[in-house]
Formats: C-alpha cells, sequence, structure tokens
C-alpha cells in the first residue's frame, strides 16, 4: 500500500518557493530592533550582519544603494532599528531580512554620525587649540562663503554696513543644505586659499534643523578648514547648534552677525579705542620727558666748570714750547761747530789729489769688472740653452705635439688622470698641441 497515494509531495525547491512566496507577500515592510553581530563589509560595498536578542537571531543584508546613503558607522554590539523587508536565500534555505534604512537605537543616525566623525577628528589633532589661527584685529578683505539669498548673508551686510561700512567683501556663492553642498562649502574655501587676498573667512549660514545644517559636519568641510592658510570664522545656525565646522575652526561666532561683530570693529569703537591709546601714550611720553628733564639737571649740576680744567692745560702747553725753544737752539749750535769742524779736515786733504789717485783705480777696477761680466754672461747663456732643450724635451706641450692631448673637467679645469673620475654624460675638454674641444663621455673602460 502506497502511503504518498493521493497526497501532494513537494521537492525543497517548490517547498522552499511557496514559503518565499508567503514570507514576502505578508512581510515586505518590517521594522526589527537587534543587536549587530557577525558584521561583514566586503569590497563590494554591501553590508552582511546578524541582527539578535536573547531569544532569537536573523541574517540581515543591505544592499549597496542603500548602504551608501549611511551617516554613521555600523559596528559589532551596536543596537539597531531596520526597516525592510523579509526574503528567503532559496540556495540555503534560509530566511534573512533585506534592510533599506538604518539607525541607532535611543540616538539618532545623525547624531551618531556627528559624534564618531567629531571622535574620529578629535584623535587627529583637527580640533586642536595649537591649530588656531588669530583673527586679524583690523582685516582689509573679508571672504564669506554662504547663500547668496539666505538670511546668513544679508545679516552680514547689515552688521558691517552699521559698524565699517567701507570694508571690503567677497563672497563665494554656495549651496548650504542638501546634496554637494558640502563639496561646495569645502572647494569655495580652497579658492580662497588659492585667491590668496583675503585676510579672514566667514564660513556659515542661518538657523535650522539638523538635517538643514548637516552640510557644516561633513568631513570634507571639517578638512578644507583645518587646511585653510587663512583664518576661518565659523557661524552656523544658532547659539545652540555646535557643528563639526564650529570644532575646526580658528574662532565659532554663535551667530552669523557674531561673527561679522567678531571681524569688524565698528568706528566708534575704534575712535573711541584710538583716543584712550593717544591719552595713555601723552601720558607716558610726558613722564619719560619730566624723568628725563631730571636727569639731565642732575648731570648739569655735576659738571665741572671747563675753564678750571683748560688752565692747567694752558699753563702746560706754555712749558712744552719753552723746552722746545731752548732744545732747538742747543741743537743749531752744535751743528754750527761740526760743521767747522769738517771744513778744517777737508782743507788739511785736497779733493784733487784723492780723485786723481782714486781715478786710475776706477779705471782698473771698470775694465776687471766688464770682463768679469762679459764671461759669467757667456756662461749664463750657455747654461740657460742647456736648461730650455732639458725643458722642451719635458714640455707637456711638446707631448702634445706628439699627438697625445690633456683631459680636463669643464667645470673647473682640474685635469683627468684615471677613467673612474669622470661618469657617462660628463662634460670634459681636450687641450691639443693646437687648440681645444670639449666633449661629452659617452662610454668609460678602467683598462
Amino acid at each position: 500500500m502506497d502511503i504518498f497515494s493521493g497526497k501532494r509531495i513537494l521537492t525543497v525547491s517548490q517547498l522552499t518557493n511557496l514559503i518565499t512566496g508567503v514570507l514576502e507577500e505578508n512581510f515586505d515592510h518590517v521594522w526589527v530592533e537587534g543587536e549587530v553581530s557577525n558584521l561583514a563589509t566586503p569590497t563590494s560595498g554591501h553590508l552582511y550582519f546578524t541582527l539578535k536578542d536573547s531569544g532569537a537571531q536573523v541574517r540581515v543584508v543591505m544592499f549597496k544603494a542603500s548602504a551608501r546613503n549611511l551617516r554613521f558607522k555600523i559596528t559589532d554590539g551596536m543596537h539597531l532599528i531596520l526597516r525592510g523587508r523579509v526574503s528567503v536565500f532559496v540556495p540555503r534555505g534560509e530566511y534573512q531580512v533585506l534592510a533599506e534604512y538604518l539607525e541607532p537605537k535611543g540616538v539618532g543616525a545623525l547624531q551618531l554620525a556627528f559624534l564618531q566623525l567629531k571622535d574620529r577628528l578629535y584623535k587627529e589633532g583637527i580640533f586642536a587649540e595649537s591649530k588656531k589661527k588669530p583673527i586679524p584685529k583690523l582685516p582689509q578683505r573679508v571672504g564669506i562663503v554662504t547663500s547668496p539669498t539666505g538670511a546668513a548673508i544679508h545679516d552680514i551686510l547689515n552688521v558691517i554696513d552699521r559698524r565699517f561700512s567701507n570694508i571690503c567683501l567677497l563672497l563665494n556663492p554656495v549651496k548650504v543644505q542638501g546634496e554637494g553642498a558640502a563639496n561646495e562649502i569645502a572647494s569655495a574655501i580652497n579658492d580662497f586659499n588659492k585667491y590668496g587676498k583675503v585676510d579672514v573667512i566667514i564660513v556659515g549660514r542661518g538657523g535650522g534643523s539638523i538635517e538643514d545644517l548637516w552640510a557644516f559636519n561633513e568631513e570634507v568641510v571639517a578638512r578644507a578648514i583645518s587646511a585653510s592658510k587663512i583664518p576661518i570664522i565659523s557661524a552656523v545656525g544658532h547659539e545652540v547648534d555646535i557643528t563639526i565646522s564650529d570644532l575646526a575652526a580658528d574662532l565659532r561666532a554663535p551667530t552669523p552677525s557674531a561673527a561679522a561683530e567678531l571681524v569688524i570693529a565698528s568706528k566708534s569703537e575704534m575712535s573711541q579705542s584710538l583716543n584712550v591709546q593717544t591719552l595713555r601714550l601723552h601720558r607716558a611720553i610726558t613722564v619719560i620727558m619730566n624723568e628725563s628733564n631730571g636727569k639731565f639737571s642732575a648731570l648739569l649740576r655735576g659738571l665741572k666748570d671747563p675753564s678750571a680744567l683748560l688752565g692747567a692745560y694752558w699753563q702746560r702747553c706754555d712749558y712744552l714750547l719753552e723746552q722746545l725753544v731752548s732744545l732747538i737752539s742747543k741743537n743749531i749750535d752744535q751743528s754750527g761747530r761740526r760743521l767747522e769742524m769738517f771744513r778744517t779736515r777737508l782743507s788739511s786733504n785736497s779733493p784733487q789729489l784723492l780723485l786723481d789717485k782714486n781715478t786710475n783705480l776706477v779705471h782698473s777696477l771698470d775694465a776687471r769688472q766688464e770682463r768679469a761680466v762679459v764671461n759669467r754672461l757667456n756662461r749664463m747663456k750657455e747654461s740657460v740653452a742647456l736648461s730650455c732643450t732639458g725643458l722642451e724635451k719635458l714640455s707637456p706641450l711638446a707631448t702634445l705635439g706628439r699627438g697625445y692631448a690633456l683631459a680636463y673637467r669643464s667645470c673647473d679645469g682640474s685635469l683627468i688622470t684615471d677613467s673612474l673620475q669622470i661618469s657617462i654624460g660628463d662634460h670634459i675638454g681636450l687641450k691639443f698641441a693646437r687648440g681645444k674641444a670639449r666633449c661629452i663621455v659617452e662610454q668609460t673602460t678602467s683598462d
């Protein structure tokens, strides 16, 4: 007897397909919460993990198209709430949830993304006080990165017109919310840095929800602010709103209007400050002048009468002059006596006799000297001739005349005696018996 007679027998595939139809038809929109485990993030961009509680677990798949919209990073142990639909992975007969939306339980997705990015950038030192640049006191040009039609630009213009209307403002218009806004803001900051002719940059917008302000929480904006060589004031939303750009900027202003007030001092404030500084300077100069006058008076009182000092010098000069006249007179008398003594000696020894006697001796010595000089010159000529002959044999020019050449470096003229002194591509010179040549080394050998 066939126990299966009259019964409908299903194949595994048929059963699985029936279950798939039931599940997908009745669970096409479900919300599920649980703890993440076994998270896998392959290079395809899809997400695979298990969602579990104390009594059960289910496999979850989130394909790349949905995963790329996540603003926070999923980690094992995180408690999530997901929206999706139930499906069956037919090859294994396992049911799973295809997730379309995820958010962390107990905190919004954007808030978690904010905290995660804030923690990561803090560890990198993006928010460090040592990186903050000082805001100039009197900027000549102010760059503004905001929407050209928003409330922020109007608030900034109103404040500046009231405080110091002749300041130069440069607006780089951008989207401040929505897709692509963060990249536009970062590009505008980079553009101002390339332009380089602004002293400070205001980056901001008016208030709004966290979603509206999210462009200023993007990593690309934070890194552009951190990399800026120009000081940046972040003025996003209202005073209670804190964004990543506020933390990365050199100065945070609670509102765009406050940013304008921080950047531009009012004329009245500047005038008042100038008057105060002028008064302080005048007082300081008066104190210095009074102290200097007192010191000068004390020095005058300490000076001696110059006539008393000069009288001693004049007396000494008279004494020295008297001594000089006496010494000159004595020298003249002594010179006269010596002259008379020499005159007496000359008269006893006739110069003519001495002249005649010595003339013959001079002629004899001249003849002998002439012969000696001629002989000496002849010997020197012979020696020079022999030396020249020897030098010609040793001269590098003689060697060059036999077909050799001198090699030297073109850069400094030093001689090259070994192929190891040069390399391929070096510029060298060659000296021939007649003329020179410049060469480039193409090959060297050591033999």
